[in-house]
């Protein structure tokens, strides 16, 4: 059976997270972002990088968009954007469309133009979603594939006071960070230099089985 195609539109850090981690497990991957920096910075990591303005229809034509199977909307902060590309990508048949909303609003638009699911970062990270419990404190809370999700767990206790550049978990599991809850507090740009606590969750993208491996090292 032929692995899916991702195709990524938008690509600040949650867009780059999501494209960089389902690029490492193999995945064909287009990234797309009209900022031509953004589009050099994912080049070597996925298989197409691709700069355009994606709210025209005879671009995302040109770009070949009917081939993917799964499309991620993860424009930010240009709501209309968000919402014809969501819209265009829908007309056009993509299988299954993920978009990220920046508000209930913006959710609701999503919803009626028929997006097959909806991000909602600040609400719902906030929130412990346990239709899937795996193992300890992981929570399911986006699945992307059969195998890839965007998942929340609690720190191991070696990272403590240590941040997340000296924690590299990227390299020793292919697990990407995109946000630490603290306190009931969200952040979705923790910079490298970012000093984990006791008590804090992260919210991260990557394989289920790499995340489950993590959880047994509190164990160990």
């Amino acid at each position: 059976m032929k692995a899916k195609q991702f195709v990524v539109f938008g690509l600040g850090r949650f867009g780059s997270s999501l494209a960089t981690t389902l690029a490492d497990a193999g995945y064909e991957v287009m990234g797309v972002d009209k900022c031509e920096e953004r589009v050099q910075d994912i080049s070597p990591v996925v298989t197409q990088a691709v700069q355009a303005e994606v709210t025209d229809i005879d671009t995302l034509r040109s770009l070949g968009i009917r081939n993917f199977d799964v499309a991620i909307v993860a424009i930010g902060k240009d709501m209309q954007s968000s919402i014809m590309t969501t819209l265009l990508l829908k007309e056009m048949g993509i299988p299954y469309v993920v978009a990220k909303a920046s508000t209930e609003i913006h959710q609701r638009v999503l919803e009626k133009i028929g997006a097959d699911r909806i991000i909602l970062p600040e609400r719902d990270m906030g929130k412990r979603i346990a239709t899937n419990l795996i193992a300890g404190n992981i929570i399911d809370y986006i699945q992307l594939s059969r195998d890839y999700s965007i998942m929340e767990i609690s720190i191991l206790p070696q990272w403590r006071s240590r941040s997340i550049k000296e924690i590299n978990i990227r390299a020793k599991y292919g697990i990407n960070i995109i946000a630490v809850e603290r306190g009931g507090d969200i952040n979705v740009t923790p910079g490298p230099d970012y000093i984990l606590e006791e008590n804090d969750l992260l919210v991260v993208v990557g394989n289920n089985k790499s995340i489950q491996e993590l959880e047994t090292k509190r164990h160990e």
